[in-house]
C-alpha cells in the first residue's frame, strides 16, 4: 500500500450527475469559459464529457438520473495574499454576472461565491479569512 500512496501520478475529478450533457457543456464553456477535451456521444448525443477550467477538472454525464444536480465542488483561488484573493474573486463574480450567470452569496462558516449549474450542480468559491 505505501507504493500506492507514494505515486504521483494519480488524477481525481467529480462527476456531476446532468439531464443534458451537450447543454451541460455549452454552459461550462460559453459561460464559465471551460474548455473541453473530449465528451463520449452515441447517435450524436454526447453521454459523458469532461469541461476543464477555473482550476477544476469535471467530468459531466447522464448515465445516473437519480443523481443529477447532487453534486458540489469546492474552488479555492490561490493568490499570494488576502487581498488578492478577495480581488480576484470580485473580479471573477463580475466576469460571470457580465455573462449572465446567475452568482449567488453563500455561506460554509465563511462567506462564498456560489454557482449553479443549469441542474443545481453547484461550484463553492470561498472568500478567505472572512467569515460570514
Amino acid at each position: 500500500m505505501a507504493e500506492l500512496k507514494a505515486e504521483k501520478n494519480w488524477f481525481g475529478r467529480p462527476v456531476f450527475h446532468v439531464k443534458d450533457v451537450d447543454a451541460s457543456m455549452h454552459f461550462y464553456m460559453d459561460r464559465l469559459g471551460f474548455t473541453s477535451e473530449w465528451r463520449y456521444a452515441e447517435d450524436d448525443k454526447a453521454h459523458v464529457a469532461q469541461v476543464e477550467g477555473l482550476g477544476c477538472t469535471i467530468i459531466l454525464a447522464d448515465t445516473w438520473p437519480d443523481k443529477v444536480g447532487k453534486g458540489l465542488i469546492f474552488v479555492s483561488l490561490n493568490a499570494e495574499n488576502v487581498k488578492a484573493q478577495i480581488a480576484g474573486l470580485d473580479a471573477l463574480r463580475a466576469e460571470l454576472e457580465s455573462k449572465g450567470v446567475a452568482v449567488k452569496d453563500g455561506s460554509w462558516g465563511y462567506r462564498l461565491l456560489v454557482v449553479d449549474d443549469l441542474d443545481g450542480n453547484q461550484l463553492f468559491f470561498n472568500y478567505p479569512s472572512e467569515t460570514a
